[in-house]
């Protein structure tokens, strides 16, 4: 028999309401910073790649150390809040990136379960419908559309009858 039940840990109703309170918060606290860029604008100004941040990164510890090299046709105070800002977001992001992973995780484990008791009634209402028990038939015939034969789904093999 297969391993069912990977993860038996579910959420309360209260603690559901609560992450997504948590979310709705999180979304109006940053909704005056963020912003939809249309896919020409995003393609426009890019990403900043890891050779450039670490020429950005320099720039800053520049501006700090030996300030009477500074620019000054540079805005100083606003470089200085982006730079801020992007190492907050880069700090934001990386731990909600981490949280989607977990949760992506438990929702595998989730819908793995689901699948796994799924096959075993398809296999109970299978081997019903067989012995002629009132109702199965149907089902079974309704479940079976899931598995036909030219799917490359894992479906379970059918009994003989």
């Amino acid at each position: 028999m297969g391993l069912t039940n990977l993860n038996s840990t579910h959420l309360s109703s209260a603690k559901i309401t609560a992450a997504q309170d948590a979310i709705s918060a999180l979304e109006n606290a940053l909704a005056e910073i963020t912003t939809n860029l249309s896919a020409e604008e995003r393609k426009r100004y890019g990403s900043i790649n890891e050779q450039n941040k670490l020429f950005v990164n320099k720039v800053y510890d520049y501006s700090q150390s030996q300030p009477n090299l500074k620019s000054p046709e540079v805005d100083w105070d606003e470089f200085n809040r982006d730079y801020s800002s992007r190492n907050s977001m880069e700090g934001m992001i990386s731990r909600l990136e981490s949280l989607i992973t977990r949760m992506n995780n438990a929702k595998t484990l989730h819908d793995y379960d689901n699948y796994q008791s799924a096959l075993v009634e398809y296999s109970f209402s299978t081997y019903k419908a067989g012995t002629s028990a009132p109702g199965f038939e149907n089902k079974y015939k309704d479940l079976k559309q899931f598995f036909l034969k030219n799917s490359t789904s894992t479906a379970p093999p059918e009994e003989k009858k």
